[in-house]
Parts: structure tokens; sequence; C-alpha cells
């Protein structure tokens, strides 16, 4: 009977932490570093550095998700979206919080040092700075340009992939974050508008609590029109070809529906959000066919 019970509160206390890592989010995040990592070399990208380079990043990027629940403990008791987070409840406490977040940090960091190169590590933990501390910590209470300021953290994962690779920085990464960073208010801009009593609850000053859902609603547009500027860079600087082209102005002809829909009604702004983040996921696998399509060709001609 005692073993059952153990066993049962091991698997809650498991099913918790795994929810603190945020799993969905940082597989995101992989995703775009995995991109980073095929674009960064001609062929193809060692297996120990796309293995293990990801799975660092991935732990570090865990680690500042963990922080983040610790950070938002009083913001998420207030919201109906997070009431029940693991912190928020209780069933973890932050001082677990705290050593389960640096855990995987320094076994992140390890990685990244061993596998990858000493510049993957430290950008890698940059970034977890820059989105646990300063964006959570920090500028998510202090203004409604939070999340365009904070955008810069979350869009550094195919930046991380890119370094892993070539042990430096290069245009190309820049510009591979850079369509991250334009991408990040209109995604979340939608879903504060479906949340924004949950944040005016919370007394944190989303642009629709702020300015109003009006305003954002506009600022959505204005940003996916930005977007659809930033994609095509890829293929106006000769870094990516027509396949990858013709998927980003496809992708981001229904991103303007999506974000013109929402203009009209505050019910499309949940679709408007599921969207962008398939969005995303679409426009950089676009980028990594037409990658490999361009190095198959070359093969065989």
């Amino acid at each position: 009977m005692g073993n059952s019970i153990a066993t049962t509160d091991w698997r809650a206390l498991s099913a918790d932490l795994w929810e603190m890592c945020k799993p969905k989010v940082v597989l995101l995040m992989i995703i775009t570093s995995l991109v980073g990592m095929a674009l960064a070399t001609p062929g193809w990208v060692d297996p120990w550095v796309l293995v293990f380079g990801n799975l660092g990043i991935a732990l570090v990027a865990a680690s500042g998700a963990a922080i983040n629940h610790i950070v938002d403990e009083r913001i998420d008791q207030r919201m109906q979206r997070t009431e029940r987070r693991p912190i928020a409840t209780g069933r973890v406490t932050p001082t677990m919080g705290v050593a389960f977040a640096a855990v995987l940090a320094l076994i992140g960091s390890v990685l990244l040092v061993v596998f990858t190169n000493v510049l993957t590590m430290w950008l890698t933990l940059a970034a977890l700075v820059g989105y646990a501390f300063i964006y959570t910590g920090f500028l998510k209470r202090a203004t409604p340009q939070n999340i365009v300021i904070g955008g810069l953290a979350g869009a550094a994962p195919p930046l991380l992939g890119w370094v892993a690779v070539t042990g430096q920085v290069d245009p190309m990464a820049l510009l591979l974050v850079l369509i991250v960073f334009t991408w990040t208010p209109p995604h979340f801009w939608a879903l504060a508008i479906h949340r924004r009593d949950d944040y005016a609850r919370a007394e944190v000053p989303m642009l629709p609590v702020t300015h109003g859902v009006a305003y954002t609603q506009l600022f959505i547009i204005l940003y996916t029109f930005l977007l659809t500027v930033v994609t095509a860079l890829p293929f106006l600087i000769l870094e990516a070809g027509r396949l990858y082209l013709l998927a980003a102005i496809l992708l981001n002809l229904r991103f303007l529906y999506w974000a013109f829909r929402l203009r009209e009604d505050v019910k499309h702004a949940m679709p408007t959000f599921k969207y962008s983040i398939t969005y995303l996921l679409w426009l950089f696998t676009a980028l990594l066919a037409d990658h490999y399509l361009t190095m198959f060709l070359g093969t065989a001609s």
C-alpha cells in the first residue's frame, strides 16, 4: 500500500515538473533551433551536435520556463488560464522549483559545452536570463510593450542552433532571429486579447488591457504586414529559394486573413493565436525543405 502511494506521488510530481517545463513551447523552440543548425552548413549536421546540442538548448529553455512559473506565482493564481499550475496551487514549492530549474540549466549548459561550444552555452544562458528574469521578472509588469522588448529572448533558438554548428554569429542567423522576433507580437497579442480579462485581473499591463482591444487588433495587422516583409528577406538575399518563397507567401496571406478576421470580431482571437503557431512551424519547415532540396539538386548536378 505504501509503495503504491509513493509511486502515485512520484508520478504526480513528475507530471507537475514536466508541466513546468512548458514542453509544447520548448518543442517549437527546438524546431527553430534545428532549422538554424541545418541552414548553418551546406551538408548534414553532425549527429552529436544535432542531438545533444538541441537537448542542451531544450533543457536550458525548460529551466527558463520553470523559473517563469516561480516568478509568476501570484499572477498565475489570479488568472483562469494559469491558476492550476503546479507552483500556483502549491503542488510544487518554490524551493523545489528553483532546485529543479537549476539542475536543468546546469545539465543543459554542460551538454552545450561538451558537444557544441562555449559561445552557444553563453548565448543560451543569456536567453534564459532575458526570458526568465528580464521579461518575466521586470518587463511583463512594467510596460505594455513587454512582449515586443522581451521577445528577443524567445527568438534566440535559431541563432543558438546556428552557433552550435559554426561557433560564430552570422547575418543569416540574425535574420532567423528577426523572423521569430517579428512573429512574436501578433502571436502573443492574439492570446492576450482572448485572455484580456485575466490579464486585467492580474494587473499585467498587456496591450489589450492598457490600450484597448481595437488598438491591439490594429497592431496585430501592422506587425503581420511587417512579418510578410521580413520573411521575404531570406529569398531576397539569396539564402532561400522559390520553394521557401512560395510557402512564405501562402502562409503570410493566411496570417493576414486571420489578422483581419480578428479585427472584425474578437471571437477570432484564439483561431488567430493557434494559426500563428502553425505558421511558424510550417515556415521553418519550408526553410528546411528548401535548404535540403537545394543541396540535393546541387549534388545531382
